[in-house]
This record gives structure tokens, C-alpha cells and sequence, in this order.
């Protein structure tokens, strides 16, 4: 019967629907309520997301049509049909980007008091002055110019870098212009500051329009008739053959030097740039028409977050918020003594990642610790969870760290993290062979009066401290037994060929995930054909897996409830009479990037509720190590139910999926304002301030008590 619920018709397509969580991005860059500031991140992000979706998404299907692949997705679209969509769609997208920028950024932002220069004709006099001076002084030494002739090939340009392309002629010759190109370099400031004349205004000007008002200084003996900036993306998608790789990590290593030289497939260039220019592009770069995208303003807008960055403009941000403790739970004492008396749910950022930070760095300092067991996926630059790691090794504790080197856009971080591991005595595992290991486990063996007891970690985010102040994730401490014999098969199965029996109660993918989601959602089939309530709510980044989608509209059509959270990419259709309408699907975009997944099913009254590190997508469920486990302790269940009404409930953030595959704005008519985030910003407030509150309280309680008994 589930293949009634398979058509084409079904589903939309993945990659533009991925579209449309950009778009949902872009509109709170255009949404006045958010802060100025705010809402230029916003479009930074847009940009960001953009680049990575050409270097992969694109990529990938060229590489279909390349080896002329003629499958259909599940939205019934080949891989050619699929790109002239995204074509169409993404030419839009950047209109827009670029509309609200210039109409609606520059103007407000100079008003504010910051001036951004997009064309070096727009200095005065002085500013010219000191431009001049600084790219004599800062910029000429660093410059590489290169032409291009019978001697000297076009140049082999960089995944992303930005260039300035020129048309020169040799004066005392009578030959046609010859191509010149030079890189605008990453190691200086894009965004440089300049005089404005006025206190009460900054003025910047990039880097690119410094160079190109000085190209000619560095082609002395030739005229330069026209230059105009130009950027290119390449296919970013590595191609690893892991089964003839004899080292992973140096297979790796090789693949990461090919992305910058993968094939072009997106030429940005300014609008208006002389045709010949263009033409010389078009040939050597082998860029067809539809890949290339002419900018009416600056390339590349991510510089834009170095506009966010600036100093003394906070009344243009939202204030910052400080993440909370965790109630009840004292870093400053033993840890693990506070987790065996009780389970902790960790919310963060809403709640502080320095809990997890001490639960590692304890447990390496810990003498009646014995062993360390952690999967990595991605982390900070500068992690401290890195260090205890390292430390506890030299401590002499077994420490064990399966780090995941194909985490894309990590991989050259993991590998210098891989590296020092090692030195200092870890034993690292580079993942499994056609799996990356996405999962967020930690495991600590601790040597206690009563025996051996594991304590761990099970989270939906990645032990990274830096983004887990920026997204939203869950985490459960627990010294749970059934639990802590399960991550000890999880890590014998990670690190050997050990496959346990069965679990307790962990599920894990990709051999037992998949199966677990349909029983759970099949189990709220029966109860609906039962006639008893039935409800199912699932939080989690993405949905995109036929078979889920497929149970899910035999569960709507049975009379299920079905209440989605879905923050990017959803191929599920709602509206669909007969099949799809007890769906609903709400995306949030807010200050904080939504990163967790929770899963609720109501079970007849037997309510029960997973967390994990998995999306409902086939690269999840089926190519990916990843883990569920279910939150048990009642006031900790309802906890995270309560996440999820606070986040149904949202009419500012939330956004609903419409049967035409857009989204819209909750109708907010009748509705009380809710953001989430900042409810449970509140929340979290509100809790550290009563326990600070009752520890106060005892202490003032009990002084006065001792000077009565004095007196």
C-alpha cells in the first residue's frame, strides 16, 4: 500500500526547496522589525549558502548530466530538468539579493553612519589621496599581475577567490589588446577604511575597487582599457574511492587540493563589463551563458559580516545573549556524583555548552576515570574539548576519538586535530569506509566504590563550542546502565567489526534507524485506524526521504495528526487532499540557526520522545553512523514537549509550507506574538535567576539564625 503514496506528484523537489529556505533567509534581511545589522547578516548568510550550494548541490548534478545519468528524483525531475530550474530560480534570487541591498542596506546604513563605497569614482579629493598612498604602500607588494599571451597560458584561478580582469594594450605595438588578470589577495582586508571628513561617519571602500583604480600602475608600459572584477566556483565535491584509498587520511588530503581546480561551473562578473572581457572568460573558463551571473553591485557579500563585525554600532544589533547554567546542575563540583543521582537535558545556547566542556575536561582529570571514548565531527578552531582529550591521554587514561576527516569544509581542520590526538597518545579512528560518522556520543568509564559505571553524552550537535553558542541544539547527560552498555557497543562497532545482538536503548543507523522511525510511525497508524487519538511531532534540519514521506501521508490519510518542524530542505507536499491533510510544516529562521531534532509520538497516552543526531534523508538513515535515543525521565520528557508547543506556537519566526511548495508568514490575526528563541532566552534567564535566587536565600535564611542564637 505504501507505494499508493510514491507519486511524483508527491513530493517537490530537493534543491528547490532548498531555494526556498534561502529565500525564507533573505526575507528576514528585508523584515524591518529585525535590527539593521541583523538583518544584513541575514543577507551575508543568503550569500554563504549560495556558494556552497553551487560548489555541491550544482556540482553534483552536472556531474549527472556529464556522465549523462537519466534517473528522475522523487519529484520525477532529471538531473537537466533540475538545473534549468535552479537556473531560473537562482537568477532570481540574486535580483532579489541585490534589490534589497542597494535600495534598501546602502542608504539605511549611511544614515546610520557607516558609508560603503562601491566604485572608486565616488572619492573626493583627499580620500583619493590616501587610497593612492595605501595601495602603494599595503597593496602593490602583495599584487601577482598575469597576462595572458602566446607565452603565457591562461592562469589556473582559485575556487572562490575574487579577480580583477583587464584588457590592456601595448603602446608601441599595433597588435589587438592581450587579457591580463590579477587576484584581489586574502591576506589583506577586503573591507578598507578610509577618511570621511565627518566624525560622525565611517567610510569604507574594498579592496577590489583600490586595485582597479590603480591597475595601471602595475602594466606600465601598456594601456589598460577596460577592468572589471570577477569571481568563479568550482565543483567542490570530493570524489574519494575509499576502498582503494590505502590511507584515508592522505587520500584526503590529495582530494582537498583538487577543490580548488574542479570545474567552473558559476562565473559572477559586474554588470556592465565590456564584452570582449566577458568573451575571453566565457572561452578559457569554459562557462556556458546560464552560469553566468552579472552583479549589479559588489561580488560577494559575505564581506557583509564584516560589516556586522563592526565596533560601536550595538544599538543597530540585537543584544547579545549570554547563555544560561544548566538548572541544578553545579559545574563547580563533581559532575559526574550530580549525574548519577539524575539525568540532565542540555538546551543550548539557551543553556551553556560549558557543561559538556567540564563533563570532558573532569572526566580527563578524574583519577577514577579509565577510559575517554568521543566521535568528532566538527569543532572549534581553538576547542577546549581537544585539549582535555590530549590531556587525558598524557594522564594516562584510554582515550578513544573517532574523528570524522570527511566532514565537508572540516576535513582540513579534523586532520590537524587528527594529527595532534595522536601525539599526544589518543587512539584515533578515521571514520568507517562509505559511512561519514555523524553521530554525537561521549562516552566516560569511571572506577566507583560500587564498581565500574559509564557516564555519557548523547547530543543532536556537534562538540563544537564556538556554534553551540549560535545554534540550537539538545543534549542528555546520563549514567543510565542500558544506555551506557549501548555506547559501549557503539564505540566496539566504530573502533572493530563488533555488531551487538541488540540494544537497550539506542537506535542506530544505517542498519536499524530507518526501521525504527516506520515502526514508531506505523505503531500511530494502528491507534488512528482504532479509532484513538494519534500525534505525531518531529522537529529535525531536513526531510527528504521517499519512504518516511510515503509513511507519513499513509499515517495523514488514517487520521494521524502530523505536526512537522522543518528548518531547510522539505520534499514533502502538504495539502494534497486525501493524503497529506493532517500535515502541517513550519519552518523557524531566527537570531539562532535551528539544529535539533526531537520526536514526539503520542503512543495512545504511552507518550514517547527521541532525540538524535539524524534528518529523515537517505544520506542520514542510510550513509551515515548515526544515533537515537529516547529521553526518559518524565520531567525531562516534558520538557522537551514543551519545546515543541513553544515552537508550534511561534507567529513571528515560523513560517508555514503552502501545497505550492513556498512559504508564508504565520497569519498572526487573533494570535498572540510569540517568538520561540526569545521565549526560551526568557525561560532560560528565568531559571538561573530563581536558583540563584533560592542558593541566596538559604545563606540570608540562615545568618540571621545563628545571631539569634548568639544573642
Amino acid at each position: 500500500m505504501e507505494s499508493n503514496f510514491k507519486k511524483a506528484e508527491y513530493f517537490i523537489n530537493r534543491e528547490l526547496s532548498w531555494l526556498e529556505f534561502n529565500i525564507r533567509i533573505l526575507k528576514e534581511a528585508k523584515d524591518k522589525t529585525n535590527p539593521l545589522l541583523e538583518r544584513l547578516k541575514f543577507l551575508s548568510i543568503t550569500a554563504s549558502n549560495l556558494d556552497e550550494f553551487f560548489m555541491i548541490r550544482v556540482a553534483s548534478l552536472m556531474d549527472m548530466v556529464h556522465a549523462k545519468y537519466k534517473k528522475k528524483d522523487i519529484a520525477g525531475m532529471t538531473a537537466e530538468e533540475q538545473l534549468e530550474k535552479i537556473c531560473l530560480a537562482t537568477h532570481n534570487l540574486v535580483e532579489l539579493q541585490y534589490a534589497t541591498y542597494n535600495r534598501s542596506f546602502l542608504p539605511q546604513l549611511k544614515q546610520k553612519g557607516i558609508k560603503l563605497l562601491h566604485a572608486h569614482e565616488q572619492l573626493t579629493a583627499d580620500q583619493n589621496k590616501y587610497v593612492d598612498m595605501y595601495f602603494q604602500k599595503e597593496v602593490y607588494p602583495v599584487l601577482t599581475p598575469m597576462a595572458v599571451d602566446s607565452s603565457r597560458p591562461f592562469p589556473l584561478l582559485r575556487n572562490k577567490t575574487l579577480n580583477i580582469g583587464a584588457l590592456i594594450h601595448d603602446k608601441k605595438s599595433e597588435i589587438d589588446c592581450d587579457f591580463a588578470t590579477v587576484q584581489v589577495p586574502d591576506v589583506l582586508p577586503r573591507m578598507v577604511e578610509i577618511p570621511s571628513g565627518k566624525s560622525e561617519v565611517r567610510t569604507f571602500i574594498l579592496m577590489e575597487q583600490i586595485i582597479e583604480k590603480n591597475i595601471n600602475k602595475l602594466f606600465l608600459n601598456y594601456e589598460v582599457i577596460s577592468a572589471f572584477p570577477y569571481r568563479i566556483m568550482r565543483n567542490a565535491d570530493l570524489d574519494i574511492d575509499e576502498d582503494e584509498a590505502a590511507d584515508l587520511l592522505m587520500e584526503i588530503e590529495k582530494q582537498l587540493k583538487k577543490r580548488q581546480w574542479g570545474e567552473v561551473i558559476r562565473l559572477e562578473v559586474e554588470d556592465g563589463i565590456d564584452k570582449r572581457l566577458l568573451k575571453i572568460l566565457k572561452q578559457e573558463l569554459q562557462v556556458k551563458d546560464d552560469n553566468i551571473y552579472k552583479i549589479n553591485g559588489p561580488l560577494d557579500l559575505t564581506f557583509l559580516m564584516k560589516v556586522y563585525g563592526l565596533d560601536g554600532f550595538d544599538d543597530l544589533k540585537t543584544p547579545a545573549y549570554i547563555p544560561q547554567p544548566v538548572p541544578g546542575l553545579c559545574l563547580d563540583s563533581n559532575v559526574f556524583e550530580q549525574i548519577r543521582k539524575q539525568d540532565y537535558l542540555l538546551h543550548h545556547p539557551y543553556q551553556t555548552f560549558d557543561a559538556v566542556v567540564e563533563f570532558v575536561r573532569q572526566a580527563a582529570k578524574d583519577p577514577n576515570v579509565l577510559a575517554i571514548k568521543q566521535t568528532l565531527y566538527r569543532v572549534s578552531s581553538n576547542s577546549p574539548i581537544i585539549a582535555s582529550l590530549a590531556q587525558a591521554a598524557e594522564n594516562g587514561k584510554q582515550v578513544t576519538v573517532l574523528v570524522e576527516l570527511k566532514a565537508r569544509f572540516d576535513e582540513e581542520n579534523n586532520i590537524i586535530w587528527a594529527r595532534k590526538l595522536e601525539k599526544a597518545g589518543c587512539h584515533v579512528i578515521y571514520g568507517l569506509v562509505g559511512l561519514k560518522t555523524h553521530s554525537k556520543i561521549t562516552l566516560v568509564v569511571r572506577r566507583e566504590d560500587d564498581g565500574i559505571r559509564r557516564y555519557v553524552h548523547l547530543g543532536t550537535g556537534n562538540y563544537n563550542d564556538s556554534t553551540a553558542k549560535l545554534y540550537t541544539d539538545l543534549g542528555l547527560l546520563t549514567a543510565s546502565k542500558p544506555i551506557g552498555e549501548d555506547a559501549t557497543a557503539v564505540f566496539n562497532m566504530l573502533s572493530g567489526y563488533s555488531e551487538p545482538l541488540f540494544w537497550n536503548k539506542l537506535s542506530i543507523a544505517p542498519l536499524w534507524l530507518r526501521d525504527k522511525f516506520l515502526s514508531l510511525i506505523h505503531r500511530e497508524i494502528i491507534h488512528a485506524k482504532n479509532g484513538k487519538k494519534a500525534h505525531i511531532i518531529a522537529k529535525m534540519n531536513s526531510l527528504c526521504d521517499q519512504r518516511i514521506i510515503a509513511a507519513l501521508y499513509e499515517a495523514s490519510s488514517a487520521g494521524v495528526t502530523i505536526e512537522l518542524i522543518v528548518r531547510g530542505i522539505c520534499c514533502l507536499r502538504t495539502g494534497i487532499p486525501g493524503i497529506s491533510d493532517n500535515i502541517t510544516v513550519r519552518s523557524i529562521v531566527g537570531n539562532f540557526l535551528e539544529h535539533a531534532r526531537i520526536f514526539y509520538f503520542y503512543n495512545d497516552g504511552f507518550e514517547e520522545v527521541y532525540m538524535g543526531s539524524a534528518d529523515w534523508m537517505p544520506r542520514n538513515l542510510d550513509k551515515r553512523v548515526e544515533i537515537l535515543f529516547p529521553v526518559e525521565q518524565e520531567e525531562l520528557k516534558q520538557e522537551a514537549f514543551n519545546i515543541l508547543k513553544t515552537q508550534l506556537a511561534d507567529t513571528l519566526k515560523a513560517h508555514l509550507l503552502k501545497s505550492d511548495g513556498t512559504y508564508e508568514k504565520v497569519d498572526r490575526r487573533g494570535k498572540e506574538a510569540l517568538c520561540a528563541q526569545d521565549s526560551f532566552c526568557q525561560k532560560a534567564m528565568k531559571e538561573a535567576k530563581q536558583e540563584k535566587k533560592e542558593k541566596y536565600g538559604k545563606i540570608k535564611t540562615f545568618v540571621p539564625q545563628v545571631k539569634w542564637n548568639e544573642k
